[in-house]
């Protein structure tokens, strides 16, 4: 039998295993038959966000924001760039800190935007600030390669 991972759709929420060596760009959630990786960050509240952390087999770049920050929404753009470099390897997600302000303060966020890179449930990154994309997809990137 293959190995498979889990993978988590962005649309439905259904964890789905999914053959490693299957190409997972082009990869179905067989709940709701949409793709499992549009290139694009999925938007979570707390409950999402604690499926993707507890289901995902692949790391999660959380991009922790809110609509009145000028920073968070000056770097949104670059996140939604990073998110066509990084995934299939990477999930990215949104999270709105004011929609989930529990959450943000059990992650102990103190100030926005802050990047958490997560693997196994568990931060193994952290980075507050804006940034470019290339910025993020080199940051990601090193912290995995240490990890």
């Amino acid at each position: 039998m293959s190995e498979t991972r889990h993978i988590v759709c962005g649309n439905c929420g259904r964890t789905n295993r999914l053959p490693v060596e299957r190409a997972s760009k082009e990869a179905r959630c067989g709940a709701c038959h949409q793709p499992l990786f549009t290139g694009h960050p999925v938007e979570v509240d707390e409950e999402g966000f604690g499926r993707h952390l507890a289901n995902n087999d692949i790391p999660v770049l959380v991009d922790v924001w809110a609509p009145w920050c000028g920073p968070c929404r000056a770097m949104a753009p670059m996140f939604e760039r990073a998110a066509q470099q990084l995934e299939p390897q990477v999930r990215l997600l949104k999270l709105n800190s004011d929609k989930a302000p529990s959450l943000s303060s059990r992650l102990n966020i103190s100030g926005i935007p802050t990047l958490l890179l997560m693997r196994g449930g568990r931060e193994i990154a952290r980075q507050a600030g804006a940034m470019d994309a290339q910025s993020i997809v080199a940051w990601t990137e090193s912290r995995l390669a240490h990890s």
